[in-house]
């Protein structure tokens, strides 16, 4: 399961949901499914939290300081000629 990605294991997860939703799978097989989501819900946890140190990182202040803040549209670097238009 580690060479799965991100995106991948989200539609499958999305899969998953569908199915248990249904209702219509036998015990056995929903508790298979069941399990396979959870380990594949753990992997996102995993992925996104490193995805969030590396952000926590590259956002720091002027003194080079982490500083830890929520993400903002301000964030999003916008070009002088953009600006003008």
């Amino acid at each position: 399961m580690a060479g799965v990605k991100f995106e991948q294991a989200m539609a499958r997860l999305e899969a998953i949901v569908g199915e248990l939703e249904k209702g219509d799978l036998p015990l056995d097989e929903s508790l298979r499914i069941f399990e396979e989501g959870i380990r594949l819900s753990k992997n996102c946890l995993k992925v996104l939290e490193e995805a969030e140190r590396k952000v926590e990182v590259l956002v720091q202040d002027k003194n080079r300081k982490k500083q830890l803040r929520a993400f903002t549209s301000d964030d999003i670097a916008v070009p002088d000629s953009a600006e003008d238009s």
